[in-house]
């Protein structure tokens, strides 16, 4: 060209400006760009096409800027390109400058110039001035409508969702036919709103016109919005109808399972989709991931983890969060840190999974050190963050440390957020400081249920019943649009059963049947509980009659079982709490620890010796549980409440020394029951090395020795209790007898 003295020929500079820009050779382009003389509309247009569509999107806005101050005639197309541009790199005060110009060439009703002005705000999330530039131009068409539809359901705004459907009702009297791409638009704003029924409208609209059928960007558009309608089972429905199914298909109806906590049919999908031959991409592999670790399919999760290693896939953030977060909840921190301190990009999300991660395991600390660690990299702490924090150190219980949280939660504004105040509220109830938790109590603004039901909960663990009970009426006068769930309800019918208080109760069981909570195994095993107690030992066994009636209420759990078989036991009905663990086997109910406590100490308080010893033979053999302290302290009580005492102390001799005290104490109870002295004397002298702060210990041993008139034993005794400042709590009872 400069050979032939042709690099200003205004058609060859602009092609050879073009090929430099595609190769990224900018500064080139430009020098070709200023030689062109004669730089008419098509010139200009077809360079800033050129850069345009090489990506350099910052050139367009230079050479725009360079015409400008050469004060080169501008046009649409330059106009229309540039805003593009702006759109893209967010430019929103530039782009308000071209919209100045474009004002002053009376260009603002151009509906191409309209359309790009429309995009340029609605990417920035300025609607009301993308309605402005709708409303100027005269003329519209579909790709105008198009354009202010798709921005307004692009945004988070719901009312800018419900904008896009009236748009629609302007388009129809205009008579302005939609297209494929107004339809996609129109169902993200139905998804976005939870509209089925609309949804459902623009679905049968294009089945009508024959738009989408077999288009995989339309009918992935559909899939996603009838799952995030919540009906999954219709994009499961477009999804068999597809023809060709792409990546993105399968990736949108396996994240709809794993979002509507169906982990099992997304890892179904997930192994379906490599079974037809598509090609995993980090999509795909993260939500098989997040699957296992919903399900705790740890095998799984790793031949998922070591086909990303072996096929060399990207492993970036979110894959490598899923991962920390599947390894933590199947127990391996281990390998959960391995991968977290591996990651070069962490991020607040991949720290907050790390730390829930270590407080589900039971490290707390471990938590406040991924915590402090966090801090000190620079990242910025999110109230989810915080909410992990507060929770290790309630599981701490150390109130030191958690006072120093609560100083944090306070200069960081976190406050005022109720999850927050409601977990720092629970960490002083854990560390039975209840007066500072009455204190964040009445500083939250916002209370919900939470806050009330764990500030009752923190006066029941006191055994404060009284103020449960008021708590629980100031929040009914105060909070009409609060419902007492079936947690609330269990803990003041903990706080009535303190106080023995029978009627209030059955007001409370009238009130779980008008609310129809009978189907709640909560409050149902609370109420078996709650009559048992209170020594309505008849109530509650009809109750429990009831709940296993089909249709009547709520199946029977294992903790119902566990609750009636204790009543049993504790109103000495022990042939009924053999008969119901008989009844248990023939539905198939398997009996844990809990059962054979209940059951064994019923065989105890019975004297049934045999069936005892039948029942814990089963519980080793039969069912694979193993022991523990309480049930060999139950066999041991049973034994020596039949007088065999060597059976009894064999027993014994099976429990390490630091967990024999319950059943040694046992022991020498029976003893003096018996008579056996000499037994219950050595027995007694060696309860009292075991634990020598147990004031009831000093009590048993010294009336024992006072039975059997060796008064300067019991003395001593006593003065050793006294010595160490133990006293003794006299037993009453504060159940009301129904009349």
């Amino acid at each position: 060209m400069y050979i032939q003295g042709l690099e200003t020929n205004p058609f060859l500079g602009s092609k050879l400006a073009n090929a430099y820009a595609f190769s990224g050779l900018l500064r080139e382009s430009r020098l070709i760009f200023d030689k062109i003389v004669n730089k008419n509309q098509t010139v200009v247009s077809s360079i800033l096409a050129g850069y345009y569509r090489a990506g350099e999107l910052d050139e367009v806005c230079n050479v725009y800027l360079d015409l400008k101050r050469r004060k080169i005639g501008l046009h649409g197309s330059a106009f229309t390109l540039t805003l593009k541009s702006c759109s893209q790199l967010g430019g929103l005060d530039f782009g308000k400058g071209i919209h100045v110009d474009v004002l002053k060439c009376g260009l603002n009703t151009d509906r191409f110039v309209g359309s790009s002005l429309i995009k340029l705000y609605a990417m920035c999330g300025d609607m009301v001035d993308a309605g402005k530039v709708f409303d100027e131009i005269t003329e519209r068409d579909l790709v105008l409508y198009t354009s202010l539809i798709t921005g307004y359901t692009q945004t988070d705004d719901q009312q800018n969702a419900y904008e896009a459907f009236e748009v629609v009702k302007r388009m129809q009297t205009e008579n302005v036919v939609p297209n494929r791409v107004t339809l996609v638009s129109l169902l993200q704003g139905a998804a976005q709103l939870r509209l089925l029924d609309h949804g459902q409208l623009i679905h049968a609209y294009a089945i009508r016109k024959g738009i989408g059928c077999f288009d995989e960007v339309f009918e992935t558009s559909l899939m996603d919005m009838y799952i995030k309608c919540g009906a999954p089972h219709m994009a499961t429905v477009v999804f068999n109808q597809m023809n060709i199914k792409g990546t993105a298909s399968w990736n949108v109806l396996i994240s709809g399972h794993v979002k509507a906590l169906q982990p099992v049919e997304a890892l179904n999908l997930v192994s379906l989709m490599g079974q037809k031959g598509h090609r995993f991409d980090s999509f795909a592999l993260a939500n098989g991931i997040l699957s296992c670790a919903n399900l705790g399919l740890l095998r799984v999760g790793k031949s998922i983890h070591g086909y990303m290693l072996r096929t060399g896939l990207h492993l970036d953030v979110v894959v490598n969060t899923n991962l920390i977060d599947m390894y933590t909840k199947c127990n391996n921190c281990e390998k959960a840190r391995e991968i977290f301190d591996s990651m070069k990009d962490k991020d607040v999300i991949s720290c907050n999974v790390m730390i829930a991660g270590y407080r589900q395991n039971g490290h707390a600390r471990e938590a406040i050190e991924a915590f402090h660690n966090m801090r000190k990299s620079g990242l910025t702490v999110n109230e989810a963050t915080v909410l992990e924090v507060v929770s290790a150190f309630s599981d701490m219980k150390d109130i030191r440390q958690g006072k120093s949280i609560h100083g944090f939660v306070i200069t960081r504004g976190f406050d005022s957020i109720t999850d927050i105040a409601n977990q720092v509220l629970y960490l002083y109830v854990k560390c039975d400081y209840i007066d500072y938790a009455r204190l964040i109590f009445n500083q939250i603004k916002h209370k919900d249920l939470v806050s009330w039901t764990s500030m009752m909960k923190g006066y029941e663990d006191v055994g404060n019943a009284n103020e449960v009970i008021k708590l629980f009426r100031k929040m009914m006068n105060l909070e009409k649009d609060l419902n007492p769930d079936s947690t609330t309800l269990t803990c003041l019918l903990q706080a009535f059963v303190q106080l023995g208080c029978l009627r209030q109760i059955k007001e409370i069981h009238c009130r779980t049947i008008r609310l129809s909570m009978e189907n709640d195994v909560i409050i149902m095993n609370s109420l078996l509980t709650s009559y048992s107690k209170c020594g309505t030992y008849k109530t509650a066994r009809e109750l429990f009659g009831q709940m296993g009636q089909t249709g009547q209420m709520v199946n029977r759990c294992l903790a119902s079982w566990n609750t009636m078989i204790a009543a049993s036991g504790m109103h000495g009905d022990c042939y009924e709490a053999l008969k119901l663990i008989k009844e248990m086997k023939k539905e198939n109910i398997v009996p844990d620890e809990v059962t054979f406590m209940s059951v064994l100490s019923s065989c105890s308080h019975a004297g049934l010796v045999d069936q005892g010893l039948t029942l814990f033979k089963s519980m080793k053999e039969e069912y694979g549980l193993v022991p523990n302290e309480e049930h060999y302290g139950c066999m041991v009580d049973l034994l020596g409440r039949a007088g065999q005492f060597d059976e009894a102390f064999d027993f014994l001799k099976c429990l390490p020394p630091t967990q024999n005290g319950s059943a040694l104490g046992a022991l020498v109870a029976a003893c003096r029951v018996h008579g056996n002295n000499e037994m219950g004397e050595a027995l007694g002298r060696w309860l009292l090395d075991y634990d020598p702060e147990n004031s009831s210990s000093y009590g048993l041993v010294s009336n024992m020795y006072a039975e059997n008139e060796k008064w300067s034993e019991a003395a001593c005794v006593r003065d050793a209790a006294k010595q160490r400042g133990l006293k003794t709590t006299s037993g009453f009872s504060m159940i009301q007898i129904d009349r």
